[in-house]
């Protein structure tokens, strides 16, 4: 069960790939406690995280909720499953949400944008679904296997390897963009003000961004704004997304119920949000 990232990095390969493959076995025997006790062992052979323990403890109610999912991790998942992402997730999962965004942009704020950034753009479905949508497509992702596959597709006119929230702060183009797509971001944050900030910034006045999120009932948030599912993907409440986006200049245009995507027969509730910038 060793995976690519424990035999490509400089850390105590078999130490490491032993405690993670011992933690997944308690994890599905509902043996928790000594499933979160090898996670910390992961923890501590690689401080970067590229498994995942961190949000796996907190998905087993183990750990503290992090802020988000951790670059070494999301760019380690993504790249493992470049070649064959767009199978699993559009034919498998039946994953729809770039036209859903397509398809609400067109009736609420259909445009037309100048200049469009793809944050999280993957293999670059967003950026398909969109490409008559604005005159100029930027993307950015964390894995450089997406964005290579990304590329020969030939939608963008920019791609950046990196994480969305650190893009926003970091992009050194002074002219703004008039609308921001994170069609599958937001499962892998949970504090949502640096995003929110950082498009705020980067954004012209009127202009719109659109995101999906995914959700879970009142009684399994349990009060809480944000929470790792048994998926190891952040779920938001609506409420706690638009009080957000209020925060950072955004008017809220929509905020609809969504099938994100199919996960073990179940539907994946989430949420299609579209804000205007003020």
């Amino acid at each position: 069960m060793m995976t690519e990232w424990m035999m490509a990095s400089g850390f105590d390969e078999e130490a490491l790939a032993e405690a993670y493959n011992r933690a997944l076995t308690l994890e599905k025997a509902g043996e928790a406690a000594a499933a979160a006790a090898a996670y910390r062992e992961c923890l501590a052979l690689d401080p970067d995280d590229h498994g995942g323990a961190a949000i796996r403890l907190a998905a087993l109610g183990q750990g503290e909720t992090p802020a988000s999912a951790g670059d070494a991790y999301v760019a380690t998942l993504f790249d493992q499953h470049a070649d064959a992402f767009e199978d699993i997730l559009v034919r498998q999962l039946q994953y729809g949400v770039p036209a859903l965004i397509a398809e609400r942009l067109e009736e609420i704020a259909p445009g037309p944008y100048r200049r469009m950034l793809d944050l999280g753009c993957g293999t670059g479905l967003a950026g398909e679904a969109l490409a008559d949508r604005a005159d100029i497509i930027i993307g950015v992702d964390l894995s450089e296997g997406m964005i290579e596959i990304c590329f020969d597709k030939g939608v963008h006119d920019q791609l950046f390897i990196g994480e969305a929230v650190g893009f926003l702060e970091d992009f050194d183009e002074e002219e703004p963009f008039d609308l921001v797509v994170a069609a599958d971001v937001l499962p892998y944050l949970g504090d949502l003000d640096p995003l929110f900030a950082g498009a705020a910034r980067r954004m012209a006045g009127g202009g719109v961004l659109a995101f999906s999120t995914e959700t879970l009932s009142d009684e399994a948030f349990g009060g809480r704004d944000f929470m790792v599912g048994p998926h190891q993907r952040f779920h938001h409440r609506a409420r706690y997304v638009q009080d957000r986006l209020e925060a950072h200049g955004f008017d809220t245009l929509a905020c609809e119920d969504i099938t994100v995507r199919w996960q073990e027969g179940q539907k994946a509730p989430g949420h299609l949000v579209l804000a205007r910038r003020r």
